[in-house]
């Protein structure tokens, strides 16, 4: 059994970790388990994967670029025009190198839902459970099953997942949000115009990643 930590045990964490406005015995008891989940010898039967979302805006030219050329760059005009927004579901197994990038148009509970369900019944067929990190997003809870799927299949799904939240605050102990920061600096640090774009190029992305 774990003994209970001191409040001068506790005050490296605070002062290290500025930006999370308190850093109290849930916190790191949330911290420590999502750790313990890494640590684990993989297991097939039971895969661990990380989930998290993110808004991507739709940038459009006003003007053709300005192509490179010798000692200069390609050129864009400072004007763009907005294509509305989109949503990125991301889920990376923590085990293997495989991840999976959904585009969507929202990020309700019913999407949440549908993409619990492709990761038990498409992604992890054979899987007996599979364990999920994920941040404390209102839409992130098994009740958004039974939102968007009649009770008995609700039941079967939520009966093969396992949900396990990082603390509030620590979305950086989510191995999906590293990865979408990847994704942002590998394939969409430019301007991207429409949903049928984003999608070639994420897919471009997935395989060489």
């Amino acid at each position: 059994m774990r003994r209970r930590l001191k409040e001068n045990e506790l005050k490296p964490w605070r002062q290290e970790m500025w930006c999370v406005p308190e850093i109290n015995g849930e916190y790191v008891a949330r911290m420590e388990h999502v750790l313990d989940l890494y640590a684990e010898i993989p297991d097939p039967r039971r895969p661990l994967v990380c989930f998290d979302e993110s808004p991507i805006q739709l940038i459009g030219e006003v003007r053709a670029p300005i192509p490179a050329k010798p000692g200069q760059l390609q050129r864009y005009d400072s004007e763009y025009q907005r294509n509305g927004t989109v949503n990125l579901f991301i889920i990376i197994d923590v085990h293997r190198r495989w991840r999976k990038v959904d585009i969507t148009e929202r990020r309700t509970s019913v999407d949440f839902a549908i993409q619990m369900r492709e990761l038990v019944d498409v992604h992890y067929p054979d899987a007996e459970v599979v364990r999920v990190v994920l941040d404390n997003l209102s839409t992130h809870t098994v009740g958004a099953l039974y939102e968007a799927f009649e009770p008995e299949e609700a039941r079967r799904i939520m009966r093969r997942l396992e949900l396990h939240f990082v603390p509030k605050h620590g979305s950086w102990l989510n191995m999906a949000e590293i990865e979408i920061g990847v994704l942002r600096g590998q394939c969409l640090d430019r301007r991207i115009e429409d949903a049928a774009s984003l999608k070639a190029e994420i897919a471009a992305w997935e395989r060489t990643r």
